[in-house]
């Protein structure tokens, strides 16, 4: 009796953990780990979460015209455990913040100082033109969200989906947003696109490591199937870009870390991720 007493413990315990992991990466439990610490469900902004890298610059707009301003909003998701790649919250409070404030300094845009977090479902989702996923190997969504992304982007909405590497990650993501456009694919972007002339000159598609497997490998290249980079982009009816894919390379991190190493940060935040957001930014908010 005793033996079946302890196995049956041990199932519980077991049991308990799965279900415990299942909520985390659900999104259960009432927020979770980000880089720069707690982030709970009812965490709004990028700024009420703490810097992971160097802090962040502060900056206001002119009274009154607060809500003038092109806001940075992250999406927060559900991640699949199934998947390869990280979670909604990668690279955030910083990289957000970081951007947001080089766009406004080197753009006539102005832009809210504080970011959002929002879940495709949530009803501001059509007051903000831009929206940002990162790590979308892990990508799961619900019928909901389904819908909710459909709609959006149909509507004049841009997304951005950025960090994440190799084959397996591009189908994790490919796979959920032929659940949004099954009769649309994603297409290459050549070089003479707009997207790429019209705030800075980008000549190639280079690519952005993480700081920490830069600094230990020398390398860029994060998979052994990554070597290349790809900027792809998804277009609706008349010709508008609606998606845009950034593969097998790691913008965010190029404007979370421009602090902590000098030599990364004129080899790949200025010449590269910044450059590159900037531009994708201003161009899905002029056409």
């Amino acid at each position: 009796m005793k033996k079946w007493t302890i196995l049956i413990l041990f199932m519980i315990c077991a049991l308990g953990i799965v279900l415990a992991q299942q909520r985390r990466f659900r999104g259960g439990g009432g927020g979770e780990w980000g880089e720069g610490g707690w982030i709970s469900d009812d965490t709004r902004t990028a700024r009420e979460v703490p810097s992971y890298s160097t802090g962040t610059p502060n900056w206001t707009n002119t009274p009154g015209f607060e809500k003038d301003v092109f806001t940075f909003v992250r999406i927060r998701r559900d991640r699949s455990p199934y998947k390869r790649g990280g979670s909604w919250s990668t690279d955030t409070p910083d990289s957000d913040l970081n951007l947001s404030y080089r766009l406004q300094q080197m753009t006539s845009i102005k832009v809210d100082p504080n970011g959002r977090y929002l879940r495709l479902t949530d009803p501001d989702l059509s007051n903000y033109p831009f929206i940002y996923m990162v790590e979308p190997g892990t990508l799961s969504l619900s019928d909901e969200e389904v819908v909710a992304l459909r709609k959006y982007l149909l509507n004049g909405g841009f997304l951005m989906l950025d960090d994440f590497w190799g084959e397996a990650e591009w189908n994790g993501m490919a796979g959920e947003l032929k659940k949004v456009f099954p009769d649309r694919t994603f297409v290459e972007l050549p070089l003479d696109h707009p997207i790429y002339h019209c705030v800075f000159e980008i000549k190639t598609k280079a690519q952005v490591p993480g700081i920490f497997y830069w600094e230990r490998s020398g390398d860029t290249s994060e998979r052994p199937d990554s070597r290349e980079v790809h900027h792809r982009a998804i277009f609706d009816d008349k010709g508008r870009m609606m998606v845009i894919a950034t593969h097998n390379t790691d913008n965010g991190d190029g404007w979370e870390r421009e602090g902590e190493n000098h030599e990364y940060f004129e080899q790949f935040s200025e010449k590269i991720s910044y450059p590159l957001g900037i531009n994708i930014i201003f161009y899905s908010m002029t056409h």
